[in-house]
């Protein structure tokens, strides 16, 4: 296989005609050395803002005239006075031979004017995207991956309350085939500080210690990405494990459902970074890792096989109701190297425990033991449970 070095200055196999779309795929090692560094940029940021926003607008394809609907979801973490680092999800909607979507990553510098209250800024940086095409394969479309940039402006009015409301634009250049101008404006909250807010009266960051393991059990849909966007039900059980401050492990099974076109489950394995809000009841975090397929089969055009090893990308937030309980929703992507890739998007319920050992039963099962023997609780050889489950124990 011969070897070329793109654009970025990365060396990159040239594949064959199939996967010809596909320029570079991050490996398993690329995308946890940047969550990792990730974490550790939030860990150790001097913050003076917490920002996630909802936008929505419109996108035009400038080669043919061509518009769509666009929106985006975007986490601001803030580097000081002038420096911010952002993670987005943008969807730029259909327009004629395109149906794409992406992650990007914005280096953003503001300033701020009007007593802290207006901020001008200009971003840049990667996007890597997820574009459905035609094809003259039998099944009429090709899943092209790829790295892109982005460059974009945005004017934000702050508010006392921590509400922001954001004027927004894009321009996404991925070298090759769409380039798209994107105009969205919409609202977003501010967990840290209220920049208009005097330093006096700012409430203080409060990072406690999370309960480091949580079990999710989940329902929605899978949505495969061509022009179709054939549906299914899908469901998946989730182990997630709190391994550093900021960065999270879990491991999934994932039942994408059956919709006529594929019908596939596997095991996923990712690393996350994840920041929480309001004394740790909010999450928000992103996480990407590897995808193995157990059984997949695909429909009608093409004939039953056992999928390669995929990759996944996933935003996730969830929320407290009442300990040790929480809902969670979850956006999977499945990338695939054979034009199979689908968005599984769940809604379900956590529960969030200690270790192992920290059930209620093994504690009802203790004291009950220790009472038959005439002795007290041994505290000081406990395991570890919740406060809310504490039971005194007499002798």
């Amino acid at each position: 296989m011969r070897i070329a070095t793109d654009r970025f200055g990365l060396t990159v196999p040239i594949v064959s005609e199939a996967l010809s779309g596909i320029r570079y795929i991050p490996s398993a090692g690329c995308i946890r050395t940047f969550l990792i560094l990730l974490a550790l940029l939030i860990a150790t940021s001097l913050v003076r803002a917490q920002e996630f926003y909802c936008l929505g607008g419109v996108m035009l394809n400038p080669s043919d005239g061509k518009n769509s609907y666009a929106w985006q979801l975007e986490y601001i973490e803030g580097f000081g006075e002038n420096l911010a680092l952002g993670v987005a999800y943008l969807n730029e909607g259909h327009v004629p031979d395109h149906h794409r979507d992406g992650n990007a990553l914005h280096l953003w510098a503001r300033t701020r004017l009007l007593d802290h209250r207006l901020s001008l800024a200009a971003g840049i940086g990667p996007y890597y995207y997820y574009d459905t095409i035609p094809s003259t394969s039998r099944i009429g479309y090709k899943n092209d991956h790829g790295f892109g940039a982005i460059f974009s402006s945005s004017a934000t009015w702050h508010r006392d309350d921590h509400w922001l409301f954001q004027l927004r634009t894009n321009w996404v250049d991925n070298f090759d085939t769409l380039n798209s101008f994107s105009v969205l404006a919409g609202i977003g909250y501010d967990f840290g500080e209220p920049v208009a807010a005097p330093p006096e009266h700012r409430p203080p960051n409060l990072e406690s210690e999370k309960t480091k393991n949580e079990i999710v059990i989940s329902v929605g849909q899978t949505i495969v990405n061509s022009f179709k966007s054939q549906k299914s039900a899908a469901i998946a059980i989730e182990y997630r494990r709190r391994i550093y401050p900021y960065v999270d492990w879990t491991g999934a099974w994932i039942y994408e459902g059956d919709s006529r076109l594929t019908r596939r489950n596997g095991l996923a394995s990712q690393l996350w970074a994840v920041r929480d809000f309001l004394n740790d009841r909010l999450s928000l975090g992103i996480g990407a890792g590897a995808y193995f397929p157990i059984d997949e089969r695909v429909h009608q055009v093409q004939s039953r096989r056992s999928g390669p090893i995929c990759g996944i990308i996933t935003l996730t937030s969830s929320y407290t109701i009442m300990s040790p309980w929480d809902v969670r929703v979850s956006w999977n992507r499945v990338i695939t190297t054979y034009n199979n890739d689908t968005d599984v998007i769940l809604g379900g319920v956590g529960f969030h425990f200690l270790s192992v050992c920290s059930f209620p039963s093994l504690e009802v099962h203790w004291n009950s033991v220790n009472r038959k023997r005439n002795r007290p609780y041994p505290m000081h050889h406990a395991p570890s449970w919740p406060a809310s489950w504490a039971t005194t124990v007499s002798g």
